[in-house]
């Protein structure tokens, strides 16, 4: 794929040239917006160089109810990312300490969970145990994906109780909450996490605001559904600067990795 000179912050408008913009973490010098991060971006920011090694590259498309137009809108997704899916998962290591790491790129398809994507978080979690491994997923998302019908939800329940399989054996799982992160996916895997870390002004939550106003004939309080308001509320352990993040990752790998050695590692 062609490589972009500029580029536009989502919310002023203000055209940053995307060399320097990509050392600043995509981070809006003008307003502080932090603007969508692709794979390829966030896997640079915190896997060490030459070492993320990928799992289950061949998994890819399914439409189990054929829905109209479906593979259509996935190849365009496909074509346009340069991904398979909405999710890549793989081996990396952070600072020379391995874990298991899933990174979700919103741009395709809006990072929405289906089967291909609800297997491959499954698959990476009885990976991560059968190597005894940590697992960090970054979680952004619009949710179930609604081309899969009801498939894409038992992937919530899937998902889920990989985590706690996974849990139950040892494992220690960091989930990065970022923008947005929404439906299905912050109803399972997201919100399951050891430690729950999110970027600043994240929109994070299942359903929108005006739905949840309709339904519960209340209005809700400024900033509801933000990552700070989930944080004084107890949701988060910590809100975390992207700059600060892969320090913060490695230093939480570092206090709860066994080493290898230690024969009572899980």
């Amino acid at each position: 794929m062609e490589e972009i000179a500029f580029r536009k912050c989502s919310r002023c408008g203000y055209v940053h040239e995307n060399t320097r913009f990509k050392r600043e973490h995509y981070i809006c010098n003008k307003c502080g917006t932090y603007n969508t991060m692709t794979f390829s971006d966030r896997l640079d920011a915190i896997v060490d160089g030459g070492t993320f090694e990928e799992l289950n590259e061949e998994m890819a498309f399914q439409d189990p109810i054929i829905f109209p137009g479906y593979e259509e809108k996935y190849e365009k997704a496909a074509e346009i990312t340069g991904l398979k899916e909405a999710i890549i998962t793989g081996y990396g290591e952070i600072n020379g300490i391995g874990t298991m790491i899933g990174i979700m790129d919103s741009r395709f398809i809006m990072a929405s969970m289906g089967i291909t994507v609800g297997t491959k978080i499954t698959c990476m979690f009885e990976e991560a145990q059968k190597r005894k491994l940590p697992v960090i997923i970054f979680s952004t998302s619009g949710g179930a994906r609604m081309q899969e019908g009801i498939y894409s939800l038992m992937q919530m329940a899937k998902t889920a109780a990989a985590v706690q399989e996974f849990s139950e054996a040892g494992g220690y799982y960091i989930s990065v909450l970022t923008n947005p992160t929404t439906g299905g996916v912050s109803a399972s895997f997201a919100f399951l996490g050891d430690t729950i870390l999110a970027e600043p002004n994240a929109l994070i939550g299942f359903a929108g605001k005006r739905v949840i106003e309709q339904t519960i004939k209340e209005l809700l309080p400024e900033g509801f559904q933000t990552s700070e308001y989930l944080l004084e509320h107890g949701f988060l352990d910590a809100i975390v600067p992207r700059e600060g993040l892969k320090a913060l990752l490695f230093r939480l790998l570092k206090y709860h990795t066994v080493p290898k050695t230690d024969a009572c590692a899980y």
